[in-house]
């Protein structure tokens, strides 16, 4: 008999509040953190964003101006071109004529349309008036657009450097008439006011600054009190400053952070109560080189300022709503507790009754074995005390020989209805352990068929329905065998004389797990079961006819179960019954012993 435990004593409930609010808060908090954290990598990703199109709104608008600038100076040389007595003094080289008809015109030009170089240039290249600079002449000019313009006979225009490290629009471009080439004229101007026209369209500094590999210090510094200019040479060891428009650069600006910008790196720097946003844009000559760089400082103080406020707001109000949160959290969970604490009584209680529950299991056990063992011994006691009566029989007339090979006949007869009903209680509990091979569904169901007709006297008609593919499955021929005799003893039994009884094999999923598998069935045409019989047929013993085992059933749903299938039945009153086996497709792996099995 099981050994019954006693009920353990009651527990006190653990207190779900602790339990859950403390993490609950630190996850609260967590995530507040990963959101602000998160809105500061955004507002800086949207800093650097903005700074990079205010950076290549400098670069489109400083290439607008530049080609503004240059279809301005084309249509200042064409004009030029066309006054007569100035091409005559060029054409003789009349420096004094060309300084009376054009010295006062370029004046103009130098004050309205911020000019600041015209030359006269013979076709040798050679100098013939400087505007700009009347008292040098007679040298030989090379800048690039000069040559360009003479190789492609064409106005050629672009930044050039200058010797003494002005960056200057030029434009250079062939004089003729009549074919005949009287020289060259060139026009340029500096770009410091393109800067200013920039600054003040895009609210931001620039810096224009030229690489020191192309330029001599001397020249430079002579340059700047020349044209009375501001530059500075010493501030960065790789660059000379040639413009700015702020008035004071900051002082963290230095050779380190130019290294970063020059590598493509935006910057961020704190001056004072300012934050500048640095990027940096590449100067490229009309040649192509890189001569320098352009330098754009952007004032992003009040935009810090803005997302800065943005974003406590947003922090306080998440921290209002977390302490809402939390404060109905803790509500709810005060409600949990209660009910917890009321189920927890609840479970003690229905733990106390399970125990009892399994008691009264425990006796009912017994008293099904006590019923089972009860049902072996009225069915072996009918036969033997026949046996026993016919005995005494044949001892009281021994003398009667006859009458003895009679009575000993049919105690023969009782003694095989024991041996039989004893077979059946070995064969069912010997099911238990099997050897699985792949066996063939069809060649066993025509074997079983073959051995049912034979014993079945009436021999009743069976009709066969298979798949048309073939059914291979990995089980125990000998125990799927039995089951189906057994099936067809029972239905053979349900049956009419005019009746069939049919098997089919076919394909099928399991209804419950999707395994795949074959359903193998038999069906028959007899008076069926009621509902009542059809809850019972599968319980040891259960039989409605005075000569049944009840054990048929059981044994084919043992069979089914060490195999890993199922039976399913359904039964019509007065129509007939359908057994069917399911059994799975794959190799299963079933335990020697099932538990519950007799």
């Amino acid at each position: 008999m099981e050994r019954m435990n006693p009920v353990s004593a009651k527990r006190a409930p653990q207190r779900v509040k602790a339990q859950f609010i403390v993490p609950f808060t630190i996850a609260l908090f967590f995530i507040m953190a990963v959101f602000a954290i998160a809105i500061y990598h955004v507002e800086g990703r949207i800093r650097d964003r903005d700074l990079a199109e205010r950076s290549q709104a400098v670069a489109n608008l400083f290439a607008q101006k530049l080609d503004k600038d240059t279809n301005l100076m084309l249509a200042t040389a064409r004009a030029l071109m066309i006054n007569s007595a100035l091409a005559q003094a060029f054409r003789a080289g009349d420096r004094a004529a060309l300084a009376a008809q054009a010295g006062p015109l370029f004046e103009r030009l130098r004050n309205d349309h911020r000019l600041t170089h015209w030359y006269l240039i013979s076709p040798a290249l050679v100098s013939v008036y400087r505007f700009h600079s009347p008292p040098e002449y007679g040298d030989a000019i090379t800048h690039v657009s000069l040559a360009r313009a003479r190789d492609r006979q064409e106005a050629v225009h672009g930044l050039e450097l200058g010797a003494m490290g002005t960056l200057t629009l030029r434009l250079a471009m062939p004089w003729k008439q009549a074919g005949e080439l009287y020289g060259y004229m060139e026009i340029g101007e500096e770009i410091e006011h393109l800067i200013d026209e920039i600054r003040d369209s895009l609210s931001v500094d620039l810096l224009v600054l030229v690489d020191k590999e192309h330029l001599q210090e001397d020249r430079w510094q002579r340059g700047q009190t020349l044209m009375q200019r501001s530059g500075d040479w010493q501030r960065f060891a790789s660059h000379a400053i040639v413009a700015q428009t702020a008035a004071a650069l900051p002082a963290t600006l230095d050779d380190p952070l130019l290294s970063r910008l020059v590598a493509g790196k935006s910057a961020e720097i704190k001056e004072r109560d300012r934050s500048l946003h640095l990027a940096l844009l590449p100067l490229v000559d009309v040649a192509g080189r890189h001569i320098g760089d352009l330098v754009v400082m952007r004032d992003i103080t009040a935009l810090e300022a803005t997302i800065f406020w943005s974003l406590l707001s947003v922090l306080l109000a998440g921290l209002l709503a977390a302490a809402a949160v939390l404060g109905v959290f803790y509500i709810a969970l005060d409600k949990v507790e209660r009910d917890y604490r009321r189920q927890h009584d609840l479970e003690h209680q229905l733990l106390t009754l399970d125990k009892e529950h399994q008691r009264m299991l425990q006796i009912e056990k017994l008293s099904a074995l006590g019923t089972m063992v009860g049902s072996i011994a009225h069915q072996l006691n009918n036969p033997l005390v026949g046996v026993v009566n016919l005995a005494q029989l044949a001892e009281r007339e021994v003398d009667e020989p006859a009458r003895v090979r009679e009575l000993l006949g049919e105690i023969r007869s009782a003694g095989e209805d024991c041996r039989t009903f004893v077979k059946r209680m070995l064969a069912f509990s010997k099911v238990s352990s099997f050897e699985s091979r792949p066996t063939p569904m069809a060649a066993l169901i025509e074997d079983t068929v073959l051995l049912f007709r034979q014993a079945e006297s009436r021999h009743l008609p069976v009709n066969v329905q298979l798949a048309e593919e073939t059914a291979v499955i990995p089980a125990d021929p000998i125990l799927i065998r039995h089951a189906l005799f057994n099936l067809l003893l029972n239905a053979a039994q349900a049956t009419g004389a005019d009746g069939e009884i049919t098997i089919s094999l076919q394909r099928e999923n399991d209804p419950l797990r999707g395994t795949p598998g074959w359903l193998l069935a038999v069906a028959d045409n007899g008076r069926g079961m009621s509902a009542d019989v059809l809850e019972k047929i599968f319980v040891p013993f259960y039989t409605t006819r005075s000569d049944g085992t009840g054990l048929g059933l059981p044994v084919v749903q043992h069979v089914a179960l060490l195999h890993g299938g199922q039976v399913f039945a359904s039964s019509d009153p007065g129509h007939g019954t359908r057994i069917a086996v399911w059994l799975p497709e794959s190799p299963s792996h079933p335990p020697h012993t099932v538990p519950g099995a007799p």
